[in-house]
């Protein structure tokens, strides 16, 4: 077994016209056994930009830390609010520069630039960027959520769709995967506002 998928995890972000979503499950395990049924793995970094670390779970406290320093040290040296490329950027630099003792996380990067374009990013453990018009996924029901999100995405879903899409697509997909499950969280970001929902799903 990876040592990314010892503590389980399912994340994932998608785009629709104007909007975008992020979600994960909520399950923190020792391999087969479940620890913690609420374990946050999405956070927010400022208004409509929110970052998913899905990975060993001591790497995403440490990990989430690093981040929220680095972003309070930019906003106030650069006076503005940091977007969503930037973060991005700023993420991979920071997994590039331990790629030799690396943190065992995968990190998805959603929000709103300054544009109100949508924004969605992954990368792997030592900051290879990936950013996609659609979806990207991570943690150990990756492959699930792979075949879900390519079943049922569609272009320019409005933030109504796209948050019932991403709650069948986290519901189906942990189903089928032992290490990640017992509910879900899903962050809806548009222009104006963010929201978030509380997705019920098997208990078990």
């Amino acid at each position: 077994m990876s040592i990314t998928e010892y503590n389980g995890a399912a994340v994932l972000a998608m785009v629709g016209k104007d909007c975008v979503v992020i979600g994960c499950d909520k399950r923190l395990g020792e391999r087969a056994l479940t620890v913690s049924t609420d374990f946050e793995k999405v956070f927010k970094v400022r208004d409509k930009l929110f970052v998913g670390l899905p990975g060993l779970a001591t790497d995403v406290k440490t990990l989430h830390d690093r981040i929220r320093y680095r972003v309070n040290i930019y906003e106030m040296e650069e006076e503005r609010p940091m977007q969503p490329k930037v973060l991005a950027n700023m993420i991979s630099s920071m997994l590039y520069q331990k790629r030799f003792g690396p943190y065992f996380i995968e990190p998805i990067i959603a929000g709103i630039d300054e544009n109100n374009k949508p924004y969605i990013a992954s990368m792997d453990l030592i900051g290879c960027i990936l950013t996609a018009k659609d979806f990207v996924v991570g943690g150990t029901a990756s492959d699930n959520l792979y075949g879900m999100c390519e079943a049922l995405w569609e272009p320019d879903m409005g933030p109504d769709d796209l948050f019932r899409l991403a709650s069948q697509a986290l519901v189906n997909a942990v189903d089928r995967d032992a290490m990640s499950g017992w509910g879900a969280v899903v962050h809806v970001i548009t222009p104006e506002k963010h929201e978030t929902y509380h997705v019920q799903m098997r208990q078990d």
